[in-house]
């Protein structure tokens, strides 16, 4: 179980290290105001929105505005916490994890739920969302193994506790 949680985090790692970058730089475009921006950024995102069809970040509902908030004072912090606590190797990593991977599978319902249901992305759109969902289900699969590591497989079972002697 070891070798696979390993490559699990150097998975998450890299997305990680990404989105403590990107989220910013580029969803930040999103909920803040455009001119706080350098203009090469706000080309990329221009480009993007054409290119992809993002209708979500062109028309920028307030659901999405909402969620988009919610990344960058909650997951673009913890993205930066989990890349320390891959890099230090601190065991409260899978908690974070966890937490990380619940609210982006929450989110991505939604988002996911609104592009299909409207019928308004396209094939090509949601091949970058969906991305998201699964290191989501990633990070939430991370944080459930480190928890039943803990456990040490005697699930249900009370510890032992060892007698003492009595002073008299």
């Amino acid at each position: 179980m070891g070798a696979f949680c390993k490559v699990i985090d150097a998975v998450l790692f890299l997305y990680f290290a990404l989105m403590a970058v990107a989220a910013p730089l580029l969803d930040g475009q999103i909920s803040l105001p455009g001119d706080i921006f350098p203009a090469f950024l706000v080309d990329l995102n221009r480009w993007y929105i054409a290119e992809f069809g993002d209708y979500l970040s062109l028309e920028k509902p307030h659901f999405f505005v909402g969620l988009v908030w919610h990344e960058l004072l909650i997951l673009w912090p913890l993205s930066i916490v989990n890349v320390y606590a891959i890099l230090a190797g601190k065991s409260w990593f899978g908690t974070t994890s966890l937490v990380y991977g619940a609210s982006v599978v929450t989110s991505m319902a939604a988002i996911l739920g609104e592009m299909i249901g409207s019928g308004k992305a396209s094939e090509k759109l949601l091949m970058v969302y969906v991305p998201f969902m699964g290191v989501g289900i990633l990070a939430l699969l991370r944080g459930l193994l480190s928890q039943s590591n803990k456990s040490g497989g005697a699930v249900g079972k009370r510890p032992v506790v060892l007698a003492r002697r009595k002073r008299a």
